[in-house]
């Protein structure tokens, strides 16, 4: 599944920084577990749908799965043995560049301990550290 993205102002962009805090998106919200980024980095939306394909095969679509990440960001490349000049390259994948503390993925109706073990594995299936991390409710304060 390739993922398209939503429309963009511009069909090119320039690369930007890739160290970064999140500023937006840093909290659990929809469900009862979550996976933060404890790195910043880049995702591109096979690394995405892999890791959301581990989590759905350790849950065994038990339980509600948000992915609240978006590859919109379009990265250029060039061919290979093309001389400098002549503009900029052709867009050949897309990206999210994620900020430390942004929530990546959250999940609900499932037990703690299934919900550690899918986000360990998919967290082997993105390029960047993560941490598991759970809502805190408004009882236990």
């Amino acid at each position: 599944m390739i993922l398209k993205p939503r429309t963009t102002k511009y069909k090119k962009c320039f690369r930007g920084k890739t160290k970064l805090n999140s500023k937006a998106g840093c909290f659990v919200e929809l469900g009862t577990y979550g996976l933060r980024a404890t790195s910043s980095g880049r995702i591109n939306g096979v690394q995405i749908e892999s890791a959301r394909i581990v989590i759905t095969r350790i849950i065994k679509r038990i339980g509600k799965l948000w992915i609240r990440i978006f590859p919109n960001i379009p990265i250029t490349k060039k061919p290979i043995e093309v001389r400098m000049g002549r503009g900029k390259g052709e867009v050949y994948d897309w990206i999210f560049k994620i900020g430390i503390g942004r929530i990546i993925f959250e999940l609900q109706g499932t037990s703690e301990e299934v919900a550690r073990m899918a986000f360990k594995a998919a967290s082997h299936k993105l390029g960047i550290n993560t941490s598991f991390i759970c809502k805190v409710s408004d009882l236990t304060r």
